[in-house]
This record gives structure tokens, C-alpha cells and sequence, in this order.
């Protein structure tokens, strides 16, 4: 049997340049839904209201730099924003 519920990942979480694990789209999906309501947020903020340690945060950061999804604003401690490339939302 199939199961009827499908999980939802924000188009943006799936990378080209690393294997899609589940671990990982979920945290880069709380990264992204947090980045696109806040436009500007440091790692430790997205951390907490994500719920996911600073470290995995800030990995998921840096490899979603290096697809050029997010950016570094600023000096320490960086902000981060999404740049506006990548996939976008279907909306119904």
C-alpha cells in the first residue's frame, strides 16, 4: 500500500552538489521557510526557531551558498538572506 501522505520539502532544499538524505531536506526546508519570512537572519537565530543545533545550521547554510540559494550579508556575525535563484513555489 502507498502511503497517502507525502511529505512537502521546499523546492529550494533539494542540491545538485550533494546526495538529497531526508535529514537534510527537512532541516534545509526549516532554513528556508524561516529565511523567506525573516529576510535577514543570523545562524544562531535560525538555529533556535528552527529548532536544529548551530552547527548543522550552519552547514546547511554553506552548501545552499555554494548552490547560490542563500548569501552572507555583513560582517560577523553574518546575516543571511536568499539571493532569489532556484526553484520557486507552485501556489494553488
Amino acid at each position: 500500500m502507498v502511503n497517502p501522505i507525502k511529505e512537502t520539502y521546499h523546492p529550494n532544499a533539494f542540491l545538485h552538489s550533494v546526495k538529497s538524505v531526508k535529514s537534510g531536506l527537512v532541516a534545509r526546508t526549516k532554513i528556508l521557510a524561516i529565511l523567506e519570512v525573516v529576510p535577514y537572519s543570523a545562524a544562531g537565530a535560525l538555529a533556535q526557531k528552527a529548532g536544529l543545533s548551530y552547527v548543522v545550521v550552519l552547514h546547511h547554510l554553506r552548501l545552499l551558498e555554494g548552490e547560490g540559494i542563500v548569501r552572507r550579508k555583513s560582517k560577523r556575525p553574518y546575516l543571511w538572506e536568499l539571493t532569489g535563484a532556484g526553484q520557486k513555489r507552485l501556489v494553488d
